[in-house]
């Protein structure tokens, strides 16, 4: 493992930049987010980017898994082998035994591992993210499959309503508990909500089916101290407003070529945290170093505001095929120009 070089935030300093409080240093959060294939492309050379530094850390939950809940109709082994083409609910018939059987989010045990994982990352002053990938979009499209979530909007509109209330039910009741047991910071989730050009539903169709529950979420992380963090790809500038609303703190990733950087920053920044996403696609794989270290100043000139507001991360996963050098060059840069912004502010 490479010499820790650079050392991480405490968790005080994190907070600073989440609440727009003066941080010293724009925090790294999912910088290094190794995604398809990379650890298979570079492997133990990897391991030389632990000297840059994650100032935040994850301890993950699964809300529901559908393979362990007994349902009658549903084969695990089956619908593995089918990923997305297969919906877990393809029958709303079904909604009244899948409700019964989510499982209890105060079930014993669960937490367990996690516990383990969160009192270590507390004895080094970590800022601690408890994590529930997929939301009221994400994990409705893959219990009902996507192009039937597109028509229950219009056609069940009911059964939408009781499959994110049983959700979010589960959601609260898993952040309350997260909070007793694990002591975390934030709350993490997803939703990618956006596609390239607008939001993946009308902005009335979020505002109707998925924000109440939103609201839910945030009142649960705000009576619990935590500070709610999205991460949701593609165009989300028309929903940032109501998850501002429902009480959204950080928002990741401000995805590149779909959102204008500066225009968001400017419309929302004195209201919401930004967990600016370098460019995966484009820059990373395709840019020199200097192209890199050239758009990691961009993004922290166009995000950190003299009060903070900002933390710097991957914009997705970094896939197999992006040169090593680049990878280095963000993060050797987020560091150094990270660190050197913030001085302006804190001479």
């Amino acid at each position: 493992m490479a010499e820790q070089i650079f050392e991480p935030l405490p968790k005080t300093e994190v907070i600073k930049a989440v609440e727009r409080r003066n941080p010293t240093r724009i925090p790294l959060v999912m910088a290094r987010w190794w995604g398809e294939g990379l650890t298979e492309q570079y492997g133990d050379r990897l391991r030389q980017l632990d000297r840059y530094p994650e100032d935040a850390v994850m301890v993950t939950a699964d809300s529901v898994p559908f393979g362990q809940m007994g349902l009658s109709w549903y084969d695990p082994q089956q619908a593995a082998k089918a990923l997305d083409a297969r919906a877990v609910l393809p029958d709303w018939k079904h909604l009244d035994e899948f409700i019964d059987k989510m499982p209890d989010p105060d079930r014993p045990g669960l937490f367990d591992d996690l516990k383990r994982q969160a009192d270590q990352h507390r004895k080094t002053d970590r800022y601690v993210l408890f994590t529930l990938w997929n939301l009221f979009f994400e994990k409705p499209w893959v219990i009902r499959g996507m192009e039937n979530l597109m028509l229950d909007y219009y056609e069940h509109p009911e059964e939408v309503h009781r499959l994110h209330d049983a959700l979010c039910r589960n959601y609260v009741g898993l952040i309350r508990r997260a909070k007793r047991e694990l002591q975390p910071d934030g709350f993490w989730t997803s939703d990618d909500l956006g596609n390239q050009r607008q939001l993946m539903m009308k902005p009335d169709h979020f505002r109707e089916f998925l924000k109440p529950y939103y609201c839910r979420v945030g009142d649960a992380c705000r009576e619990t101290g935590l500070h709610f963090w999205l991460h949701s790809c593609g165009d989300n500038s028309t929903a940032l407003d109501d998850l501002i609303d429902a009480g959204l703190d950080v928002f990741h990733p401000v995805q590149k070529h779909t959102m204008d950087e500066r225009q968001t920053a400017k419309r929302f920044g004195g209201r919401l945290a930004f967990l600016a996403g370098f460019d995966v696609q484009h820059i990373l794989q395709e840019g020199t170093p200097d192209d890199v270290r050239a758009e990691v100043r961009f993004l922290i000139d166009t995000f950190d505001r003299p009060d903070g507001g900002m933390a710097l991360a991957a914009g997705n996963g970094i896939v197999a095929g992006t040169p090593f050098e680049n990878i280095e060059a963000f993060l050797d840069e987020a560091v150094r120009y990270g660190a050197q912004h913030r001085r302006q502010f804190n001479p």
